[in-house]
């Protein structure tokens, strides 16, 4: 995105003077994030000092560093030279760290957010729940309704390239999570994916028994291992302990981890480097529960050494209710993973109807049944959206908005406790927000027009998708619930009635 900055006395970073003062007018520039580094490779050459590694222009921006030259705007002036524009910028905007930041980044979140059906008088904080409608997708959906199903008929599995569609979409995902083409499919829903995940992961570690896990992990999740453990038998257990002693917990008897990344209830987020690291160390695999990563922060699958990783379209991809799973499978492991699911379309040659299972190459054996055509369909009118999007820049939005909410809501609302992590770097991109009366006082939010959600016990829980929520959503949302506190408007009996959804 364009910025513009107002250059300081001195030379720019085409060495040509500007001067301030009454009657004359600042010499305005604009420029993009690419000419900016031109600006400073052009004056380290000036220099002829080695500008060496990119570091994040962004970051030292922020601290008033020149980024390719030197530490500080301050080294620069003892040195006798000016600041270079990038620093001018910084300087003749000190403290709006927040104008900084947007002004590097390359990802336009007007143009993403006018890509999705965002309800008038709604401000949409449960992406992290149910993406909303990107307004492609009806129309994508449609084509495949008519033109696909209608006009093709049993010919779209070719001809529409229906039977490739995991795959496919497999590849688009696999960029927003660290992870190389080809080591992601989409099918069945999380749960089916997990005890998929896990079922491999053990038989690859026999000697073995036991399942970590952790107390704030999903409930389906450990369902999946509760039951797996119960069909194995043989001395199959789960083991869970808090989340902060996952650490401890890995030891020599544990043959696979089986942890979500950002916990569904507070956002606190797990090292998955280190715990990946360790668990190797401790001779265990790792399957990683993605649903409340994959879209919200940068994930490297890849770069870790993850073995398994699992997750979902419909929160942060908005692929519509129901939206299809997605697995992965580290390279090293795809052609000797196991499918303890072994479906016909997992098999090496489906269309051959042997009658002896064969697993496919790769990750094919991970699919299971018949794909769910419309609703990648969908996902496919999303994933467009975001291929034009940097997962770099999702975090940097999303971490600027998160820290706004917090702000607003502690100065506002003293009754309501923090459950996130204060930190940033800990959590992933929603802010949860502890009240006895949680429940009620999200009823009187959504009424409202501000639409979050509650989990048990006392949880309000906020997300915050960088594509289509805007600061002006945050400072509108803080404004609601301090009214809904400040006078108590949530103490009424409808909204204490449970709905089946919370």
């Amino acid at each position: 995105m364009p910025l513009e900055f107002r250059q300081g006395k001195g030379e720019d970073g085409k060495g040509k003077k500007t001067r301030h003062g009454p009657g004359n007018q600042a010499r305005t520039a604009r420029i993009d994030q690419r000419q900016v580094a031109r600006l400073h490779r052009s004056q380290a050459r000036k220099q002829q000092k080695p500008y060496g590694r990119a570091f994040p222009l962004a970051q030292k921006a922020v601290t008033g560093g020149c980024p390719r030259i030197f530490d500080s705007a301050a080294q620069r002036r003892k040195a006798g030279k000016p600041p270079c524009a990038a620093c001018a910028f910084q300087i003749a905007h000190k403290g709006d760290s927040l104008r900084i930041r947007e002004a590097m980044m390359t990802t336009d979140f007007a143009a993403t957010r006018a890509q999705f059906h965002l309800p008038d008088g709604i401000i949409y904080l449960d992406g992290n729940s149910l993406g909303p409608l990107p307004k492609a997708a009806a129309g994508r959906v449609a084509r495949a309704v008519t033109e696909e199903w209608g006009n093709l008929l049993i010919t779209g599995w070719n001809k529409a390239g229906w039977m490739d569609q995991p795959i496919r979409l497999g590849n688009r995902i696999a960029r927003l999570i660290g992870a190389a083409p080809g080591t992601v499919v989409l099918g069945d829903t999380l749960s089916i994916k997990v005890y998929q995940a896990l079922a491999s992961a053990l038989e690859m570690n026999p000697a073995r028994r036991v399942i970590l896990s952790d107390t704030g992990n999903f409930p389906s999740d450990l369902y999946m291992a509760q039951g797996l453990c119960r069909t194995l038998g043989n001395g199959y257990v789960l083991k869970t302990v808090a989340p902060e002693e996952v650490d401890h917990a890995l030891d020599r008897t544990v043959a696979v981890t089986l942890l979500t990344e950002v916990d569904y209830r507070t956002g606190r987020r797990h090292d998955m480097a280190a715990i990946t690291a360790k668990a190797h160390a401790a001779g265990a695999l790792t399957v990683w529960d993605l649903a409340h990563s994959a879209g919200a922060l940068p994930v490297d699958l890849a770069g870790t050494g993850a073995d398994f990783a699992v997750g979902c379209t419909y929160k942060y991809l908005n692929s519509g209710p129901g939206g299809p799973a997605f697995i992965y499978v580290a390279p090293r492991h795809a052609d000797a993973a196991r499918p303890a699911l072994s479906g016909w379309l997992g098999h090496e040659e489906p269309f051959a109807f042997d009658l002896t299972y064969r697993p496919g190459g790769g990750i094919e054996r991970m699919r299971v049944g018949t794909p769910p055509v419309l609703q990648l369909a969908a996902l496919e009118a999303s994933l467009d959206i975001w291929d034009g999007v940097s997962m770099a820049d999702v975090r940097a939005r999303s971490i600027d908005l998160t820290e706004q909410f917090v702000r607003g809501v502690e100065a506002a609302c003293p009754a309501l406790v923090l459950a996130s992590p204060r930190d940033p770097a800990r959590r992933g991109s929603q802010i949860s927000f502890r009240h006895p009366q949680g429940y009620a006082i999200m009823q009187a939010l959504i009424a409202r027009g501000v639409i979050g959600d509650f989990r048990a016990p006392d949880i309000l829980r906020f997300g915050f998708t960088p594509l289509y929520t805007t600061h002006a959503d945050v400072t509108g949302a803080v404004r609601v619930l301090a009214e809904v506190m400040a006078k108590a408007l949530w103490d009424r009996p409808e909204y204490k009635m449970r709905a089946r959804v919370t």
